[in-house]
């Protein structure tokens, strides 16, 4: 599959700090900065902002798979070099920033995987935490050690860990700055799953795969109700996922999906 640029068009800007590949159905955003472990400075983060804007917009895209590239890291944390000398003013706006990249990644309409591959530390924690499942090779490492620096996290670690793991466990990872074994994260469920570096990236098209043959309008939906749903009460919650049910029998993905069941052939979902 060739790496090109989102809605790649004559004039478009090509990415520094990103590959992109797209193939039946599915993009694979890779953080391509190495040599810096692929440390997120501002340069990066705003790629990813474009990016992610581009596969919103991309009809064809049903989901992503976010990783990073070389061996040692997925994102191992924002760029302390770039941070170092940032006044408060400027430092504020790097981390709303950040957090709009992290929203946007969240609140994207299509599922997201996140295929850790190394470290995802800090800025790189907080990336996954924004993914909706998260795969880990063996040998990720997890934290955020913002505080052995004097800062907290800026990206929303504070409040998208706690929420994921419980605020007990997170305040443990985020007081100590503790850098956790992919295993650990898994125990907390902080990861969906653990593989080897060489299952990893297979695993997660795999997964892909079947998630986009799902019917895309049904797997949107579904997606809403878990995230909107989970900052309502119960009840609200319950009556919120009904009117997304009954907006899936506004669909003729709905009427293919059942016909095909009932028919005892395969689905071929339209994404109307």
């Amino acid at each position: 599959m060739p790496m090109l640029p989102v809605d790649q068009k004559e004039n478009d800007v090509q990415f520094e700090n990103l590959l992109v590949e797209i193939s039946e159905g599915i993009a694979q955003v890779t953080v391509n900065r190495p040599k810096a472990l692929n440390a997120l400075n501002e340069q990066t983060l705003k790629e990813l902002l474009d990016c992610f804007q581009g596969l919103e917009n991309d009809a064809a895209v049903q989901v992503v798979i976010l990783t990073g590239s070389g061996e040692k890291a997925f994102v191992a944390g924002a760029d302390i070099a770039y941070m170092k000398e940032l006044s408060a003013v400027a430092a504020r706006d790097f981390a709303l920033l950040g957090q709009q990249v992290m929203n946007g990644i969240e609140q994207l309409t299509k599922p997201v995987i996140a295929a850790v591959n190394g470290f995802a530390l800090g800025g790189g924690c907080e990336l996954a935490l924004a993914c909706d499942i998260r795969l880990a090779s063996e040998n990720a490492r997890f934290g955020q050690p913002e505080v052995n620096l004097g800062v907290i996290p800026g990206f929303a670690g504070t409040q998208r860990l706690p929420r994921l793991i419980g605020k007990g466990r997170a305040k443990e990872l985020l007081f100590t700055g503790d850098m956790i074994k992919a295993q650990e994260a898994f125990r907390l469920g902080l990861v969906n799953r653990v593989l080897s570096p060489e299952e990893l990236l297979e695993a997660a098209q795999t997964m892909a795969k079947k998630i986009a043959a799902k019917g895309p309008l049904a797997i949107r939906l579904c997606k809403d109700a878990v995230d909107n749903g989970m900052e309502m009460d119960s009840l609200k919650a319950c009556r919120y996922e009904a009117d997304q049910f009954a907006l899936c029998f506004a669909t003729e993905d709905q009427r293919e999906g059942m016909a095909a069941f009932l028919e005892k052939r395969p689905a071929e979902f339209q994404g109307r």
